[in-house]
């Protein structure tokens, strides 16, 4: 079966047999693919761990088009999209890029390409998936994915830090990058300050074609040498290194500093937490409103996979580098949003698969969350218990009954029209998707954890 969104290079494709993923490279690819392991390249990225490794294996499927060679990668085991990723997650993939442009020109060869998408997070770092956006290098030809770098990186980076970090979620409505044109005008007078800004977005939108002029009616590309093309990427680093997203105070970035817990409380939850996780040995987990991520840490010390989700940027990004900076490989941070998770967009609607789709775990984790999705945003349990079982084979869930402090903290600004809000509402709701397989309530609360198996 073809991947849906591996359509657009002619150069090979990326399909699956069974659930392991391939990819078929093409004839007219060939010599590319030829020079970059002879090169010296592919090793070279390789052992920097910039490149996804591969083997070469016999023909796996039939295609209308004969293959030249099919390789098998190593798999990545949950693709995430670069509008899920925070400010520091895009800004890493970036710099990726540029080091493996610069890596590549040193052996020859260039990135034809530079899709946000064609980098993955793999034990905690970036990578690049996409063996065939390497090609030859010709000197004197200039890079024709400038424009895409700056429209996939450096536009969504800068709005971050000039504007507002909910702006860079323009990637999901612009699948192919932020129009340098929008970008520009989104962008405060401030922003023609920083040079290579100035240079690299706004003054880059402008022009159609990188490096391009125009001679009789007809456009011709200026030629670039080694030299100049290494400038570019220098510069371009530098503009991408420049940009620094100073975290404002958020929602959710203080909630443990400013937890509503007893000390005892809280402490007995994480104990039930991890003795619930203990029971069912999940190999991966699914954290939904994992705010800075406290309880992913608890399952990545326990050596389970673990996607760290939730609504709020700057948790997330505080997240990604805490994780970055203790080297913990276990741990996706991820920005989404329960109430609108990222929906199948692109070509046909099957070019980005939507995060339901991607998302099959072991065991979900949904902690201090239920009362915000059914009170503040009016969703049942039913409703919330048929979208979790979508989600995972097994579930630990909390319960904050309406006494709770946090519940009357909601319902201080609307209307109590909540009359379903009990717990045994919720129970009888779950039970029609879940086995409720232990329940204990918390030291010095009424919260109640449940650990549940999907029917």
């Amino acid at each position: 079966m073809k991947e849906a969104s591996s359509f657009r290079d002619p150069s090979g494709f990326v399909f699956y047999v069974n659930k392991d993923v391939y990819r078929q490279i093409n004839s007219n690819y060939k010599e590319h693919y030829e020079y970059l392991i002879t090169s010296g390249l592919y090793e070279s990225l390789i052992n920097s761990k910039l490149l996804i490794p591969h083997e070469e294996i016999d023909s796996q499927e039939n295609f209308e088009i004969k293959p030249y060679k099919n390789i098998k990668p190593e798999k990545i085991e949950f693709i995430s999209y670069p509008y899920e990723w925070s400010f520091s997650q895009l800004k890493d993939a970036a710099l990726l890029t540029l080091q493996i442009q610069k890596t590549a020109i040193e052996y020859g060869m260039i990135l034809k390409d530079a899709s946000a998408y064609n980098i993955q997070f793999l034990n905690g770092k970036p990578i690049l998936i996409d063996t065939l956006s390497l090609e030859k290098y010709d000197e004197g030809i200039p890079w024709i994915a400038y424009r895409q770098f700056c429209e996939n990186f450096l536009a969504p980076l800068s709005l971050t830090v000039y504007k507002d970090a909910g702006l860079a979620k323009l990637l999901q409505i612009y699948i192919d990058g932020i129009p340098l044109e929008l970008a520009s005008r989104l962008l405060p007078l401030s922003s023609y300050f920083n040079f290579p800004l100035l240079g690299h977005l706004h003054c880059h939108s402008k022009f159609k074609v990188a490096f391009g002029k125009k001679q009789n009616n007809s456009t011709q590309l200026n030629k670039v040498s080694k030299e100049q093309m290494v400038s570019i990427i220098n510069s371009l680093e530098n503009s991408i290194m420049q940009l620094n997203w100073r975290h404002k105070d958020s929602t959710w970035s203080k909630y443990y500093k400013n937890s509503y817990y007893l000390p005892g409380t809280f402490k007995h939850k994480t104990e039930v937490v991890s003795q619930f996780l203990d029971k069912v040995t999940p190999s991966s987990v699914l954290d939904l409103g994992a705010n800075e991520g406290y309880f992913s840490m608890l399952t990545a010390n326990k050596n389970i996979k673990t996607i760290s989700c939730d609504l709020d940027p700057v948790v997330v990004d505080c997240n990604y580098i805490e994780c970055k900076n203790r080297n913990i490989k276990n741990i996706l941070p991820l920005i989404v949003d329960v109430m609108n998770p990222s929906p199948a967009i692109g070509w046909s609607n099957k070019e980005r698969k939507s995060f339901i789709e991607r998302t099959k775990v072991d065991t979900a984790l949904v902690l201090a969350l239920l009362h915000h999705l059914s009170i503040s945003n009016n969703v049942s349990f039913r409703y919330i218990a048929s979208f979790l079982s979508d989600l995972c084979n097994k579930l630990i869930i909390e319960f904050i009954p309406k006494s709770d402090s946090q519940v009357q903290r909601l319902l201080a600004t609307k209307k109590d029209i909540f009359k379903d809000y009990t717990k045994l509402a919720f129970e009888l709701a779950f039970k029609d998707f879940f086995i409720i397989k232990d329940s204990m309530q918390l030291t010095g609360s009424e919260r109640i954890l449940y650990l549940m198996d999907k029917i």
